[in-house]
């Protein structure tokens, strides 16, 4: 069975997956690797493992080789990549302001090949910077790409802690931005407050997909409100529900209220109305 490893290139950016070849590698080694046509130097984030032939097509396709442990030479063309790119941070910020642009820098990378050197910003509107780009190419003797980059995006590279206290989901393992809807928070009966389930990048958060396909599958099976069911307890009306737990909340004449499983309830044909802004699920 063929070996793979994963290799991370840039701290915000996705795992790789390589076939190490016959080089002992462990968690945490350099390497150098070919990425996009270009040559780059990543971090080893799985050692190598074995993997069926249907599982390595299943991850990259194809996979290619690593071509080498990294050296002492290739780390210190690292070191000096990496001085580099804090000059690159104050030449980019001082031209901004000569030529009046309205940019934020948000990162700066320079491919461990020195094919070009790339600059990551945002702004609010579209910039033209290609007097720019001239006058960076002069100065560093290298091919210049300015990349705009949305806010979640920035979030990715730049990193913080979410509302929960901990690193933020794009930041510490997210390789991709999937669509988040209003109707997410809306079925999980999450507050519909912009600051309570918005992200640090002001856009709806990544967590609130995590757990939706559990509320819309259970939803899409459960009786509605208003809705009167039997059970062992008695006849009672559903007031409201615990998709996780795949259970009914359901009120009955004295008031009192129950969680009662949804395969423990029969469901009747009649209803009554509820008010729907007192109830949850």
């Amino acid at each position: 069975m063929p070996l793979i490893t994963g290799i991370l290139f840039r701290k915000s950016g996705n795992i790789y997956y390589y076939d190490p070849g016959d080089i002992i590698l462990k968690t945490g080694d350099k390497v150098i690797c070919r990425v996009d046509n270009t040559t780059e130097i990543g971090e080893v984030v799985a050692p190598p493992a074995e993997v069926n032939n249907g599982e390595a097509a299943a991850v990259i396709e194809p996979i290619t080789r690593v071509i080498r442990k990294a050296t002492e030479y290739d780390l210190s063309i690292l070191e000096l990549n990496k001085t580099k790119e804090e000059e690159g941070v104050k030449k980019f910020d001082e031209l901004a302001k000569e030529h009046g642009l309205l940019m934020k820098l948000v990162d700066v990378h320079i491919v461990f090949d020195k094919s070009r050197m790339i600059f990551y910003f945002t702004a609010e509107k579209r910039v033209d910077f290609r007097e720019m780009v001239k006058e960076l190419a002069s100065h560093f003797k290298i091919r210049i790409e300015l990349r705009q980059i949305g806010v979640r995006d920035e979030a990715k590279i730049v990193g913080g802690l979410g509302p929960c206290g901990m690193n933020l989901c794009c930041k510490s393992f997210l390789t991709d931005f999937e669509s988040i809807s209003i109707k997410m928070a809306k079925d999980q009966n999450l507050p519909l407050n912009p600051l309570k389930i918005s992200g640090i990048c002001g856009r709806l958060m990544c967590c609130l997909k995590y757990e939706y396909d559990c509320y819309k599958d259970f939803l899409d099976i459960a009786p509605e409100r208003g809705i009167k069911v039997k059970t062992k307890f008695g006849m009672g009306v559903i007031i409201g529900y615990e998709c996780l737990k795949k259970s009914l909340i359901v009120e009955f004449e004295n008031e009192n209220k129950l969680s009662i499983p949804l395969d423990e309830v029969e469901v009747t044909n009649e209803r009554v109305p509820i008010d729907e802004d007192n109830n949850s699920h």
